[in-house]
Order: structure tokens, then sequence, then C-alpha cells
């Protein structure tokens, strides 16, 4: 029987405190789910280990990614951060080779198709930064590895070290933190809110350019050499997965509100792919500056709702939620807030299947962006009825109290047909 949880092999020994160190980096985590595991001899593989983490390539597939720390060493202290200079943690610290000799055997196993790499602040941030690019580096040229690869970046890394990461990773990420330029100077005075759009931006640049050469690259025609295919010329590559970010929930004061204008703004001046949103988890030896409790985490998961709604049903952020009577403007926790939206404004529903535009059909509680581009389809030759909404497998609960169609009409009030439609009272779930 094992008395001590880390393994005794040094290799080992790093992983399981590198990897267990990554897992609140919510930019590529899939959580949530009941814990098992094969201990006692009953069935195989767990869902306690870290390390194995899953994320979505540019094309839809779901890829599962090697996730680490290169160290979890860090000089910054940062309030809400396990990792912080002044926590009491095992530490560790993973070489080049070993990262590069990890990521390969996992991958020739088929237990990965990738790497996602973070780390703590060593030295200086261009130190840190050199030693994450060295890893993709090595891998990328000297391997020839030709998985997915998510570089978490520094911003305060030289341009010319972010530029270099770009050429080799398929997403960057640079991490806002909070949601707010004060809550980053109260909980991370050591970092520069300035300094982290200043390389947003600069991302965002170099992959607008290789876009763009590669569209010029793709009009030019094919070069002929004898015994040869025709070939164009490569286009440069950047980051061709773009960028991401993360935003800790509930550290702070912040309401929903403010998060989601943030993240609006990030997504118009950046382009980024993704705002990650992460609850707060407490942690060992917190500073008094910091709650007691985790938010609940169906506050994270109305965040990621509500940042659907913007990305893709054409809901503005300052529409979604509302202020409340404590003046501060909070998501429901009883209901997701494309029916929220529905229930405040009553007035324009039911929509008529038959007739609505796009823009109103997609804020019906219960239709999705597929539905409803079927919906519209089938209405250019035939008028719609109610039980083309059960060939779609929409939820009709959910959707028949905010439609017309030529054989139904919503027979009771809304606000008598909704309750029902409410989710039973959320449950704090264990994040890990």
């Amino acid at each position: 029987m094992l008395t001590d949880p880390i393994p005794a092999h040094p290799l080992h020994r790093k992983l399981a405190i590198l990897a267990d160190a990554a897992k609140y980096d919510a930019s590529c985590a899939s959580s949530g789910t009941a814990k098992r595991s094969s201990v006692g001899g009953k069935g195989i593989g767990s869902t306690e280990g870290s390390g194995i983490c899953h994320s979505y390539a540019p094309d839809g597939r779901c890829i599962s990614l090697l996730k680490i720390l290169l160290t979890n060493f860090c000089t910054y202290d940062c309030l809400y951060c396990v990792n912080r200079v002044t926590s009491n943690v095992p530490r560790a610290r993973f070489s080049v080779d070993e990262v590069v000799r990890l990521t390969l055997d996992f991958y020739r196993r088929n237990c990965i198709e990738g790497l996602f790499l973070s780390s703590g602040i060593i030295q200086n941030p261009d130190y840190t930064m050199e030693q994450v690019v060295e890893v993709a580096r090595v891998l990328r040229e000297d391997h020839d590895f030709r998985g997915y690869i998510h570089l978490k970046t520094i911003p305060d890394a030289s341009p010319e070290l972010l530029q270099r990461a770009g050429r080799y990773a398929d997403r960057l990420s640079i991490n806002v933190e909070l949601p707010t330029v004060e809550g980053l100077a109260s909980l991370a005075p050591e970092k520069d809110g300035d300094a982290i759009r200043r390389s947003m931006a600069r991302l965002r640049l170099h992959i607008d350019d290789a876009k763009g050469q590669a569209r010029e690259a793709a009009a030019q025609p094919m070069v002929f050499v004898p015994q040869a295919r025709p070939k164009r010329a490569a286009a440069p590559r950047f980051a061709p997965a773009g960028q991401s970010t993360q935003m800790i929930v509930g550290a702070d004061a912040t309401d929903d509100a403010t998060i989601l204008t943030t993240s609006a703004t990030l997504y118009g001046s950046y382009r980024l792919r993704r705002v990650y949103y992460s609850a707060f988890s407490p942690i060992p030896d917190a500073a008094r500056a910091l709650p007691l409790q985790a938010p609940p985490l169906v506050r994270e998961h109305r965040l990621y709702q509500a940042d659907w709604l913007m990305r893709f049903y054409g809901f503005a952020h300052d529409e979604i939620v509302t202020p409340g009577a404590d003046g501060r403007a909070m998501l429901s926790l009883d209901v997701d807030p494309k029916m929220a939206w529905a229930l405040a404004h009553r007035e324009r529903f039911p929509v008529d299947l038959n007739r609505a535009p796009r823009e109103m059909l997609l804020r019906v509680p219960g239709l999705g962006v597929k539905a409803v581009e079927r919906l519209l389809m089938a209405r250019r030759v035939r008028r719609l009825r109610a039980a083309d909404l059960g060939r779609l497998h929409v939820p009709l609960k959910k959707v028949l109290p905010f439609v017309l169609t030529d054989d139904h009409k919503p027979t009771r009030a809304m606000e008598t047909a909704v309750p029902a439609l409410a989710p039973p009272a959320p449950v704090q779930a264990s994040l890990f």
C-alpha cells in the first residue's frame, strides 16, 4: 500500500506536482465529473488524476492534451494563485528535454494528441518564455512533432519571443487574470494590465498578418518543377488556432455585467477565439482579501452561456444581464441567460416561426443555431408546423410557450407556462 501520494521516481514526482499545479488553468480544462478510480483492483483508469485535459481543434475535433507547468516556482505573489512565491506547496521544475520526452512518450502510447504548456515565472519573464518556446521548437524542428501545441505566453516577455512562440504553437494564450484593472492591481500588483493588452494586440497583428499572407499565397499561381507535384509557396505560420485568455470569477466583488463587458471588449479588440471563465477556488493559507468560499459553480456555467449568446446568437453584452435590487448586475442562477431575457421581454413573444427573421428566432429559448438554420431552410419550401420542431429534437416544453405556427398557439399565459421550465435548484459540484 502506498503511503506517499507522490511517486518516488524523480520524473514521475515532478509530473505529479506540475500536472496538479496546472489544473487551475481552465483554458482547456474538462472538469466536474464524478470521482472514479481503479484503486482496489476494480476497473481501469481514473478521473481523479491530473495531467490529461481535453480541448477542441480548429476543425471541431475533441483532442487530448498533456497539461503541465514547466515549473510551479514563481517570483510573483498573486494572492489568488496556489503557486505564488509565498505559498507553502511542493515545488518542482522540468527541464526542456524532460517535457519533450514526456510529450513524445505519451503521444506514442496514444494517450494524447498534443501539449498544453504553461509555467510560473522564474528568474524573469524572458528567461521563462525562452524555456517554454524552446520546448515547442525542439518538438517541431528536432522531432517533427505534428500534434497540437498550446503555449501559455508571458505578457512581459519580449515581442521577439512572442513572435517565435507563434511559429511553433497552434494556439497562444495570455491570461488577463481578473475582469478589471482595479482587481488586478489589488490581487496581483506585480502584473501589468496594460502590458497584458499590449501583448494581446501584438499577437493579433501577427495572426492577422499570417492570415493575410496565407490568402495571398493561395492566390499565387502554382510553381511547376520537372518530375515533382506542382505546389504553391508555403505561407508563414503563426498560431493558426488564434489566441485565448482566462478570467477568474469570484475572487473579487466584480459583477457579471462587468465581466461580460470585459469579455466583449477583448473579443472586439483582439479577436480572441475564447474567453475562459474559472470559478475561484479557495487555496491554502489564503490572504484575507480573498473570499472564504468558492462562488457557486453554476455562476461559471451561466457566464459561459452568456458568452455563447454574445458570440453566436447576436446578443449585446449589455442586454443579457440587468441590475438587481442591490444594484449589482448578476446573471440568474435559476434559469439560463436566454430564458431570463425572454421572460424579461414577454412583449416580443410568441414568435411566428414562419415569418420571424433569423435574429429573432435565435432568441427563442431552446432553439440553437443549427435548429434555426434548418427551420429557415424548411420554411423556404413549405409552412412550418409544430411537428417540425419535434423532428429537430429541440426541447418542446421549453420552445412551445414562445413560438407560433399554423397549428400551434400558446394556450396559457407565459407566466403560468414557464415556471415548469426552470431546472432544479443548482447544487455545488466538485471542480476537480
